[in-house]
């Protein structure tokens, strides 16, 4: 399929960092509200309306305290990209943790079935892809620490995603079995360092990956420890004596590799 003039301006934009009409860049920014089984939600949806074409959707999911300012951000990041973003709630309205036993809480009643993983990471995708700027065929899905493991197995329990990245993920399965042929690239990026990521664990991803065929590549960071691209990481392992810290360098890198994977998904 031909590229249209549109696409081709978008990924010469993204390249080098810069946004469709970057000069008049507009950000509309909203929270959205939306049910799962009774339960309410809040997002927050992104996009740059000085473009008015269609363009590819990310889901973003968020760190286990929760949907947060965090999320939220990297939402806006997206959307000056020329992307539209749906920065999703999986806990419930109001449901931010302010200490890692809350945090723990929230992430088990979340996971206590793929089923319910699924329907409420569905919630925000349908949402997202019912947008009037988003291209329906061109969906992704980037996740941070919890949000990591949400979004490789929503690609794994087969959600039509053209990319799935994980950024300090522990690689949690909760879908144990991946389809063959699976067309999701797959992209992980995790510290060295990082003392929750386990080798068995890790070693079992792998396998599950080299099953499904998938485009899969995990990127390792040398001297570098869990929550790297969260600003806000060190703070809170110094405050709650957690192997946490933020790495600008590892933060860069892993980012301009997710835009060079969406250029090459999308355009």
């Amino acid at each position: 399929m031909f590229k249209t003039l549109a696409s081709v301006i978008i990924t010469i934009l993204a390249f080098y960092g810069l946004s469709p009409m970057d000069a008049k860049a507009a950000v509309k920014a909203q929270t959205v509200a939306y049910t799962v089984d009774n339960e309410k939600f809040t997002g927050y949806l992104a996009y740059d309306d000085a473009y008015s074409g269609k363009r590819p959707g990310i889901i973003v999911v968020h760190e286990w305290w929760g949907h947060d300012a965090y999320a939220r951000k990297r939402a806006e990041m997206l959307a000056k990209l020329g992307y539209t973003a749906l920065a999703l709630d999986m806990y419930g309205t109001g449901k931010l943790a302010s200490h890692p036993k809350d945090a723990k809480n929230f992430m088990m009643a979340a996971t206590k079935s793929v089923g319910q993983m699924k329907s409420r990471f569905l919630a925000a995708y349908d949402l997202l892809k019912k947008h009037n700027t988003v291209e329906k065929s061109k969906m992704a899905a980037i996740g941070y620490c919890f949000g990591g493991n949400v979004a490789v197995n929503m690609a794994l329990a087969g959600v039509d995603l053209n990319a799935a990245v994980a950024y300090h993920s522990t690689l949690t399965q909760w879908v144990k079995k991946a389809p063959k042929g699976l067309r999701t690239k797959i992209r992980v990026f995790n510290g060295a360092d990082d003392p929750f990521l386990q080798k068995s664990t890790v070693a079992a991803f792998d396998a599950v990956m080299k099953a499904s065929g998938a485009d899969y590549k995990h990127i390792y960071y040398p001297n570098v420890v869990h929550s790297f691209t969260n600003p806000g990481a060190t703070e809170k392992g110094k405050k709650f004596k957690l192997p946490l810290a933020y790495d600008a360098k590892a933060d860069k890198d892993s980012w301009q590799q997710t835009l060079k994977l969406f250029r090459e998904v999308f355009y």
